[in-house]
């Protein structure tokens, strides 16, 4: 029992730390979207960032349960912890779930959106730097084309006979002068925007995942801690269950 009451209010604690670290993953995934919203058409993308918000708000409460139970016991109490840490679990499996799914799911559709913004890209050596979605995402990531810069190459295969460059904002940060001429391919950035995008996206993701996963592991403790403080009450006491 005092082992139980111990590790109980321990993790009162820790789910109060854990409510920030889920509310950090919700609105990484939410601005992630919110900035990139030119990509992705579907809006119920940022539904697990906004469950993890919800299981952050969720799990102060239940933080606080967890410490008081431990203090004294109350069947009132011990029946609502219990009823929030289903709830919680529900919460947290749906969010892990979708982000796996949805990290998966996007891959193609990224490479489609950033392909189609390259060749939609009204391009010429003069255009004015940061005009663009595209030249916006390729100055935030410092990136080029989909893949490479041979993306803007293959984009502008009607017109290469008569240009030799890339939008300026396929330049390094470092070369202030660059000017996008593939004379100079050493000033331009090497990594593709698609690579960089997925990476993003899926570290946000899988940030979700393994919070999720830590949680549901400090839940079942808890859920076990608040059982065994249970049977020393008797069966009728706990008629809220």
């Amino acid at each position: 029992r005092s082992f139980a009451q111990s590790l109980l209010r321990f993790l009162g604690f820790i789910f109060w730390g854990t409510a920030a670290a889920q509310a950090f993953g919700g609105v990484l995934v939410i601005l992630m979207l919110k900035n990139y919203g030119y990509l992705f058409q579907e809006s119920y993308l940022s539904l697990p960032g906004w469950l993890a918000l919800a299981t952050a708000f969720i799990l102060l409460p239940t933080g606080a349960l967890a410490v008081s139970i431990s203090v004294k016991c109350s069947r009132n109490k011990q029946g609502t912890f219990t009823y929030l840490l289903l709830l919680l679990l529900c919460l947290e499996m749906s969010s892990a779930v979708l982000a796996h799914c949805y990290c998966i799911r996007t891959s193609s559709q990224l490479e489609n959106a950033v392909g189609y913004l390259v060749h939609q890209h009204n391009w010429t050596c003069s255009q004015d730097p940061g005009s663009s979605a595209v030249d916006v995402m390729q100055r935030k990531l410092q990136c080029c084309g989909v893949h490479n810069y041979t993306d803007w190459i293959k984009a502008s295969s009607s017109s290469w006979d008569h240009l030799a460059c890339v939008p300026e904002s396929c330049c390094k940060e470092k070369h202030s002068h660059c000017k996008g001429d593939l004379g100079h391919v050493g000033q331009l950035s090497e990594e593709g925007c698609l690579k960089k995008l997925e990476g993003q996206l899926c570290f946000a993701m899988r940030y979700m995942i393994w919070c999720c996963t830590l949680l549901s592991i400090l839940e079942f403790l808890a859920g076990v801690s608040n059982g065994i403080l249970m049977r020393q009450q008797p069966f009728r006491d706990l008629n809220i269950l």
